[in-house]
This record gives C-alpha cells, sequence and structure tokens, in this order.
C-alpha cells in the first residue's frame, strides 16, 4: 500500500516511513533472489514501508521513493544527497566515505569519550563536532521524543515549489533579470543617442535612438597630420 506524499507522523515525529527504515533489517539475503550475485537487502522504499529489498526487486517499485542503504564499520548509513530531499537532518552529524557524505541510522554508543572532546551525542554520548547535538538519524528521533520544540524532521520548501507534484520556483523569479537587461538595453540606447548628437549636430528622441542601432558616423581620418613613414636612407656622396 503507498503512502501520501509528506504524510507526517503523530505528534510531528517525522514522515510515517521514518521508524520502519530505522528498524528494517539490511544485508541480509533477500528471499526471492537469494541464489542471486548481489542480492543483499540494501533499499527501503519510503511508500511502501516494508521490509528492505534488493536491487533485483527495484522493479516492483518504480515510481515509488527509494533510498539505498549503505554499510560504515558496520553500521547502517545512507547518503546526505538522497534523504535530504524527505526529512530534515539538521543537528545530525554528517561523516564522508567513499568521497560522499552520509549520516548514519542509528545510535553508535561510546562509553568513553576520547580526550579533550568537549560535545558529544544527547542521546548515545557519542563524541560529536561543537555544531552537531546528535550522532544519527534514530538520536535526533529520540531527542524529539523528549519533548524539544527546536526540533523537527520537517523539510522547508522554498517559496511557490511543491516538489511531491514535480512543481518548480514561480517564473517571478526570473522577472527582475529581464528588466535588468531591458534597462540596460534603453541606457546603452541613450548613450548612443548622446553621442550622434554630439558629433552630427542633430538631435534624437529616446524613441528614435531605441529604434535606430546604427552608430553615429566616425570622424573622417585627416591623413596630412598622420605621421609619415621615413623613406630609405641615402648615403651622402663622397
Amino acid at each position: 500500500m503507498v503512502s501520501s506524499f509528506g504524510q507526517m507522523g503523530n505528534h510531528d515525529m517525522g514522515p510515517p516511513w521514518l521508524i520502519p527504515m530505522l528498524s528494517a533489517r539490511y544485508f541480509i539475503p533477500c528471499g526471492v533472489h537469494g541464489e542471486s550475485n548481489k542480492s543483499e537487502c540494501n533499499m527501503f522504499c519510503l511508500d511502501c514501508m516494508g521490509n528492505a529489498f534488493c536491487s533485483y526487486c527495484r522493479i516492483y517499485h518504480k515510481d515509488h521513493r527509494v533510498v539505498q542503504i549503505r554499510r560504515s564499520s558496520y553500521h547502517n548509513v545512507v547518503r546526505v544527497n538522497e534523504i535530504q530531499k524527505y526529512i530534515d537532518i539538521s543537528c545530525v552529524q554528517t561523516y564522508i566515505i567513499n568521497s560522499a557524505k552520509i549520516v548514519f541510522l542509528n545510535e553508535r554508543p561510546q562509553p568513553r569519550p576520547g580526550k579533550g572532546v568537549t560535545n558529544t551525542c544527547e542521546i548515545c554520548c557519542r563524541s560529536l563536532l561543537d555544531s552537531f547535538r546528535f550522532c544519527s538519524l534514530g538520536c535526533k528521533l529520540g531527542g524529539m521524543k523528549r519533548g524539544d520544540p527546536d526540533l523537527t524532521f520537517a523539510v522547508k520548501l522554498k517559496h511557490n515549489r511543491d516538489p511531491f507534484f514535480g512543481g518548480s520556483e514561480s517564473d517571478e523569479s526570473s522577472t527582475p533579470k529581464k528588466i535588468r537587461r531591458t534597462h540596460a538595453f534603453n541606457r546603452l540606447m541613450e548613450g548612443l543617442s548622446i553621442y550622434s548628437s554630439n558629433n552630427d549636430g542633430a538631435e534624437s528622441s529616446g524613441d528614435d535612438a531605441a529604434t535606430n542601432l546604427s552608430p553615429a558616423t566616425p570622424p573622417i581620418f585627416n591623413h596630412r597630420n598622420a605621421r609619415r613613414r621615413k623613406g630609405i636612407p641615402h648615403r651622402a656622396p663622397f
């Protein structure tokens, strides 16, 4: 059954697929394609909200929102560019693995924080950079369950944009560029009009200058005043 797009869970605890995605079992053999190569279950459908599935089962989720789960140090991660389209991952520390920015799905407890650590995850006490509060999506969800009103998974959409129906930003954003180009064009035409009146002694209005794109006649070059090239030198007779 496909869930409605953008529907949030109870008490704004995130979308309804978040908890199933965090609790699903990944990297186990697929029950249908277990005999095939690379048949481990490392994908999750945000619309079906069922179990994880392999790449061969991807054909059954056509036109669905599917994210790929990866593994780092025996922990499940998801790439930022895939998940941030659907939830707000602010306050969660990101990491770079294989040249890609990722976030961890669930908590990774750390009994003994490193020396000199001044900031730790508010849920599992893992060492963090000072600008983050949680080490994973699951820990951020735990912080929201505590009643922190500043935390949310809702994505802030741009004005006049609906990503669920393939909408785009309003064309009003491109209108100022057109206005600026027209204003610059008029200024250029006014400059040509002034240049023409100063050289030809004829006056022209702004409208005439806008329609007449030919530049003014350049001044006549005076060859007499030009510097003559010296001829071939001749030796004086003996």
